[in-house]
């Protein structure tokens, strides 16, 4: 008796996965609840759990694209794989042993028909390396090419020694080579609709610059206490955030959107965070960040981050948001125009920190400033609106102490 698992809804809009790792072999005993693979729509990576225990039978393949409710694999009862299985291994080893031509190997050892067939994700690997699948030895079930075996099988490759009386070829000055790779279904959707804002709003961008100073000299003196107190660090996320939320009570239509004719006004601010994971750029939310403190934005950031280096993010948890907030910054960007994130109507970039020449009060001075942006679709936001949200940020920046008056 066995057990079918299959492709769980993960999504309304979601209508096909990656299957993008196993995480339990094929043969392995399995507990019930225990997660054993993981599987990646366009918009997050969910884990795939057995639904009872027992032997683990594959069916998909890793890189294999599956519809909502196809089988991915099977789960026999039992507590342990027959011990038939293991005994062509074990005779095949005896007549490599004796001979190692490729056509008795397989008369008298009774391999089947997956020796030396590597799985779709190996053979890909495989291709791009250039080597061929004969000169691999599986190490899978009935001798099947595992994406390992194709992953190592380069370095084993280099350290082959040249056969005898075989001619040494040197490789050409400046050889060239190409790797081609296949979209993961997150890099599809943010290529599409990053493509499909250029070509539907009217997205405009307007720049100012912020003195860090006053932010920098406030960290300095209560960093220590901060850390103590709550537990995170404070850094300048927070401060932005809450300047954002500030300054949209007083200009509402950069937190708006456009919903076919209507105008659709927020009186919440959910702010998303661009943040750069290993599969590619999400944009987590921090829900009502109007009503939190420095130290509860901090917390969310924090959870937030590590959940998607991780890959752990939910779809709820990266929807929704009415506005965005980017750091180019940390990668060293000294000014950009950042892409709206549809359908928000407005996202404020932040740049790394320079210290640079200013005037103040008719001398000049040394000043750690960073150059902000904020791009907006002109069809709901106007010039005014845009720039007055972005002086508004400015001087709730420069003067910290008004993010905690109001004023």
């Amino acid at each position: 008796m066995s057990l079918e698992i299959k492709v769980p809804p993960v999504g309304e809009s979601i209508t096909e996965v990656v299957l993008s790792q196993w995480l339990k072999n094929d043969g392995d005993v399995v507990e019930m609840d225990e997660v054993i693979a993981e599987l990646e729509s366009d918009k997050a990576t969910f884990e795939l759990t057995a639904e009872q225990a027992g032997t683990l039978r594959t069916i998909a393949a890793e890189g294999d694209t599956l519809a909502i409710g196809a089988v991915v694999c099977k789960i026999e009862d039992g507590g342990a794989a027959p011990a038939k299985a293991d005994a062509p291994k074990t005779e095949e080893k005896a007549v490599v042993t004796e001979d190692k031509t490729a056509a008795p190997v397989a008369e008298k050892s009774g391999e089947s028909y997956a020796t030396g067939t590597p799985s779709p994700a190996a053979g890909k690997i495989l291709a791009e390396k250039g080597i061929d699948a004969a000169a691999v030895k599986g190490t899978g079930i009935d001798g099947r090419i595992t994406k390992d075996d194709a992953v190592n099988a380069e370095a084993g490759k280099k350290a082959e020694a040249p056969k005898a009386n075989a001619p040494v070829v040197a490789a050409p000055a400046g050889a060239r080579s190409e790797r081609r790779e296949k979209m993961s279904p997150l890099r599809k959707t943010v290529a599409k609709r990053l493509v499909a804002v250029k070509n539907e709003t009217a997205m405009l961008t307007t720049f100012n610059e912020v003195n860090m100073k006053p932010i920098m000299d406030l960290r300095g003196k209560y960093k220590d206490s901060f850390k103590e107190k709550h537990g995170v660090g404070l850094g300048f996320m927070s401060f932005f955030t809450k300047a954002v939320t500030e300054a949209l009570k007083d200009f509402p239509a950069v937190n708006a959107r456009i919903d076919g004719e209507e105008i659709v006004y927020n009186n919440f601010a959910d702010v998303s965070i661009a943040v750069s994971a290993p599969k590619g750029l999400v944009v987590p939310v921090i829900r009502n960040a109007e009503s939190m403190s420095l130290a509860e934005i901090e917390k969310s950031v924090l959870a937030l981050a590590l959940k998607a280096r991780d890959g752990k993010l939910t779809i709820e948890e990266m929807t929704g948001g009415t506005f965005t907030i980017t750091n180019g910054g940390v990668f060293g960007s000294m000014m950009s125009t950042p892409i709206i994130n549809a359908p928000q109507s407005a996202i404020l970039g932040m740049h790394n920190i320079i210290e640079r020449p200013v005037a103040e009060k008719g001398e000049v001075v040394i000043r750690p400033m960073m150059y902000v942006a904020l791009s907006y679709d002109h069809r709901i936001i106007d010039g005014r609106e845009s720039v007055g949200f972005l002086v508004r940020v400015k001087q709730l920046l420069e003067d910290p102490a008004r993010l905690l008056l109001g004023v």
